[in-house]
C-alpha cells in the first residue's frame, strides 16, 4: 500500500563505490542502471501531474573557474553514484554517507554558495571573517566533524514584521551550522530527489515557484476540475514532530551520524534576548536544512498518502500541486472533496499537524464553474491565492477557459507600504541613486509576478511606485518644485515599463518535462 515503507529485515551490505548501501532484498550483486527519464518512449506529458516525480537534481550553474570546476567534478561524480543506488533501488538504505559531508571540497562548495551579507548567528562569526583563514578553518571543521567533536550552537531568533502587521519568527544559525547543512543537504538531496514525487515543487533543485504555478494552471485547464481545496497547514515548520521526522529519515538513511547531526539541529534550541530554550518539536525557520526536512516529512505524511488516495479512494481526477506546506487540490466530483478533506485532516492529525481553518476552503473553480454557478444563480465563481498569485476563471478571446493569474493584492499593498518606508529613509539621496535602487525593485518585481495575464496589475505596480517616488521628492523642500511634468522623465527613466517575464504554462511546462 502506498504511503506505508517496509523496515528491511535481514539486510545485507553492499558495496556502491564509496557509499555503503544496505540492501533489504539480499540481492548484493544486482546492477544499478541509470534511471529512465519519465518522457522516454514517447511524447512529453502535458503537464507535471502526469509525470512520477522522479525528477533528478540539476547540477550547479558553470563555475567561474577551473580550478573549482575540477575540484566539483569528483563531488558530482560521488553523488551520481548516490542517485544511481537510491534509484535502484526503492527500499535501500545508505549506511556511510557521512564522509561526503565532511569532505574539504564540499564544505568549501558550501561556504561558496552562502550569502555574503547575512546576519551572523550566536558566534557572532560573519562569512568575510571565515574566509580570511578559509582553508585552515575548513580543515579544523572537517577534523571535528570526522572525530565527532562537531556541536551544534543555538539559534538566534529574531522577529521581522509580515506585511499583516504580525511578526514571523526566524532562525540565524551560526556559520559553521550553515555550512555543514548545507553540505548534509547536497548529500541527502542525492538520495531524495528520485524519491520526491512530481507534484512537490518547493526548495527542490532545479525546480521553482513559477514551476509549481505552471502545473497548477495547466491541470486545472486539461484536467475534469470543478472544485479546488486550498490547503494550509497551520503553523507547520513549528509543530513538526521530531520523533516522526527522525523515523521518515531513517527510512532511508541508515547512517547514524548523519541521523545523529540531524537531531543535533533540531535539539540545538533557541536563544532570544539571552534567554536558552529547547524546543521539543518544529524547525528553525531560516535553517539551511529545514526545507528539506520538511519536504521529507510531508512525503510520508501527505505525498505517498495522496497518491494511494487518489488511486484507491477517488471517483474522478483529481490534480495536486504541493509548494511545502501550500497544496491545492483539484477534484472533479464535490463528494471527492469533501471526502478527501475529512480523512485529510484525520491523517494529519496522527502525525501532530492541523490544517489552518481560515486559510482553509474548499471553493467551485474550474472550467464549468461559471455556467454552473450561473445556473444556481449564485453568481462568478469565487478566486484562490497560492503563491502570491490570485487565481481566477477567465476565458480567452476565443471564448475557452483559462486560469487567469494576478497580484495578489495584499501582496501588492505590503510591498508599497515597505517601499514607502524606504523611501522616507533615502529622502535626501541624490536622485540617479534612488533610481538606480527603484530599477533593482521595479524588475525584480516584473520577474516574479511577470506572467502571461497580469500586464494590468504590472502597470498600476509601476505607477503607484512613481507616486510614491513623486511624493518623496516632493518633501524633501517646503518649496519643491518637482512637478509631474518633471517628475514624468524620471519615471520613463529609471522605472522599466511592464514586461512579462514568463512563458504561458502550456509552454514551459512541455520543456520542463
Amino acid at each position: 500500500m502506498v504511503g506505508r515503507w517496509r523496515w528491511s529485515d535481514g539486510p545485507h551490505r553492499e558495496s556502491q563505490g564509496s557509499t555503503t548501501v544496505m540492501n533489504g532484498h539480499g540481492k548484493s550483486d544486482r546492477p544499478i542502471l541509470p534511471r529512465k527519464l519519465p518522457n522516454e518512449g514517447g511524447g512529453a506529458p502535458l503537464f507535471e501531474e502526469e509525470v512520477e516525480g522522479r525528477g533528478r537534481a540539476k547540477g550547479n550553474p558553470v563555475q567561474q573557474t577551473r580550478d573549482r570546476t575540477q575540484r566539483r567534478e569528483p563531488l558530482q561524480h560521488a553523488l551520481e553514484r548516490i542517485r544511481q543506488a537510491a534509484d535502484g533501488d526503492s527500499e535501500a538504505q545508505f549506511t556511510a554517507l557521512w564522509h561526503h559531508v565532511y569532505n574539504v571540497d564540499r564544505l568549501r562548495e558550501a561556504f561558496l554558495s552562502l550569502k555574503r551579507g547575512s546576519a551572523p548567528g550566536v558566534d557572532e562569526v560573519t562569512w568575510k571573517g571565515y574566509a580570511e583563514d578559509l582553508e585552515e578553518n575548513l580543515k579544523d571543521l572537517s577534523a571535528r566533524l570526522k572525530r565527532g567533536a562537531y556541536r551544534a550552537k543555538p539559534v538566534r531568533r529574531v522577529h521581522i514584521p509580515k506585511r499583516d502587521g504580525r511578526q514571523r519568527e526566524i532562525g540565524v544559525t551560526a556559520l559553521e551550522d550553515k555550512i555543514v547543512q548545507r553540505a548534509t543537504v547536497e548529500v541527502l538531496n542525492a538520495v531524495y530527489e528520485v524519491d520526491f514525487l512530481g507534484f512537490s515543487y518547493g526548495s527542490r533543485p532545479g525546480r521553482s515557484a513559477h514551476n509549481a504555478l505552471d502545473a497548477l494552471s495547466v491541470g486545472i485547464s486539461r484536467k475534469k476540475v470543478n472544485w479546488i481545496l486550498d490547503a494550509d497547514i497551520r503553523g507547520f515548520f513549528d509543530t513538526i514532530d521530531h520523533e516522526w521526522l527522525v523515523k521518515f529519515v531513517e527510512h532511508r538513511i541508515a547512517d547514524k551520524r548523519v541521523v545523529r547531526h540531524i537531531r543535533k539541529w533540531l535539539k540545538a534550541g533557541v536563544l532570544e534576548d539571552g534567554k536558552y530554550t529547547v524546543k521539543e518539536e518544529g524547525t528553525p525557520q531560516g535553517a539551511s536544512v529545514s526545507p528539506l526536512m520538511a519536504n521529507v516529512y510531508l512525503h510520508y505524511v501527505f505525498d505517498l498518502w495522496i497518491q494511494w488516495w487518489r488511486k484507491q479512494r477517488a471517483q474522478g481526477d483529481v490534480i495536486v500541486v504541493r509548494y511545502l506546506d501550500d497544496c491545492v487540490v483539484g477534484f472533479q466530483y464535490r463528494k471527492d472533496a469533501e471526502r478527501f478533506l475529512r480523512e485529510l485532516r484525520e491523517r494529519l492529525s496522527k502525525f501532530n499537524l492541523e490544517l489552518h481553518p481560515g486559510k482553509t476552503r474548499l471553493i467551485e473553480f474550474g472550467r464549468f464553474a461559471v455556467a454552473n454557478r450561473e445556473r444556481r444563480g449564485k453568481g462568478k465563481p469565487e478566486t484562490f491565492d497560492f503563491l502570491g498569485l490570485t487565481h481566477i476563471c477567465g476565458r480567452t478571446r476565443n471564448g475557452k477557459f483559462q486560469v487567469v493569474r494576478q497580484t495578489k493584492v495584499e501582496r501588492m499593498r505590503g510591498k508599497l507600504k515597505e517601499l514607502k518606508g524606504e523611501l522616507k529613509r533615502r529622502m535626501h539621496l541624490p536622485v540617479p541613486v534612488v533610481g538606480q535602487w527603484l530599477t533593482s525593485v521595479v524588475v525584480g518585481h516584473y520577474r516574479y509576478y511577470g506572467v502571461p495575464g497580469n500586464q494590468h496589475a504590472l502597470k498600476q505596480f509601476r505607477f503607484q511606485v512613481g507616486r510614491l517616488w513623486y511624493r518623496s521628492l516632493r518633501r524633501r523642500s517646503q518649496r519643491s518644485r518637482v512637478t509631474w511634468e518633471r517628475m514624468r522623465p524620471l519615471i520613463r527613466r529609471w522605472l522599466p515599463s511592464p514586461r512579462i517575464m514568463h512563458p504561458y504554462p502550456n509552454q514551459r511546462l512541455y520543456v520542463f518535462t
